[in-house]
This record gives C-alpha cells, sequence and structure tokens, in this order.
C-alpha cells in the first residue's frame, strides 16, 4: 500500500492514495493550524470506526443477518502531554435490523476488534480499546400501519 501527503497551505495537507482517493487533513487549532479539516489523529479514530464497522456489517451478513444499518460512535481519550497518543478508544456499535440476534451482533463486533480489525488491532498494544452495542429493531415496511 501506498500513499502521497503533500503541503499546500499553513498546515493543511493533501492525502492521495494509490486507488486515487484524496482528502485534506490539517493541524488542528491546539497545534497552531486553523482547524480546516480533519486531523490525522482524527483519521485514525475514523479508521478504527470506519474498519471495525466493515467487519460486523460482513459478519452479520455472512451470519445471514437481517442487517440495515450499521453505526459506530466512537470516543477517545488522549495523554496530555506530547506525543499526544491515544489512552483509550470505545467504540459503541448502533445495528439496525430484522430479528437481530444479540449473540450474533455481540460475537460480530467481537471478532472485529479481536480477530479482523488491522486498524484496532495495530492500536492494541498501547491503546486500551473496549466496546459496546445497541440492537434497533426495524419493524417490517407497512407492519402495523393499520
Amino acid at each position: 500500500m501506498k500513499a502521497k501527503v503533500s503541503w499546500f497551505d499553513d498546515l493543511s495537507f493533501v492525502a492521495e492514495s494509490a486507488s486515487g482517493h484524496s482528502l485534506l487533513l490539517s493541524a488542528g487549532a491546539s497545534s497552531g493550524g486553523r482547524d480546516s479539516a480533519v486531523t490525522p489523529m482524527e483519521m485514525v479514530l475514523m479508521g478504527v470506526g470506519g474498519c471495525s464497522s466493515i467487519d460486523v456489517v460482513m459478519i452479520l451478513k455472512k451470519a445471514r443477518q437481517d442487517i440495515t444499518d450499521c453505526v459506530c460512535e466512537l470516543d477517545s481519550t488522549r495523554a496530555e502531554t506530547s506525543p499526544r497518543v491515544f489512552k483509550t478508544i470505545h467504540a459503541h456499535y448502533i445495528v439496525s435490523g430484522r430479528n437481530l440476534k444479540k449473540e450474533q451482533v455481540e460475537r460480530a463486533v467481537s471478532m472485529s476488534l479481536e480477530k479482523y480489525c488491522s486498524v484496532a488491532l495495530m492500536l492494541a498494544g498501547t491503546v486500551t480499546i473496549t466496546s459496546s452495542f445497541a440492537i434497533n429493531d426495524v419493524a417490517e415496511v407497512g407492519a402495523g400501519n393499520g
């Protein structure tokens, strides 16, 4: 995997992936930047949520669960002094679908964070990563609207 990050203004950069996707990065206001784009640490946090959410959806689909939505809300704490690394990350998954089995959702979240999510596993030795989940049972379309 390759990527390129190019400085273009103040403390703002364009990050480009080898697959042709790009996004803006900037230093946050606390680092002297203008807070004009996502910071690299925010990208790492979002990477955990994105990577893990992909796993959760894939695992639930393979388990033949009728999943309709998956949202991962992330909360973190960072060291007070430089380098301001992550100390903790908590991922809360809100999984929606029809007749989802609690055990299957719990298994999917656990498997993702403990076995499959490369981003979370890369951080595992230095960051305490915890999780929780909620299930939103979606009623059948048209049911009960009598």
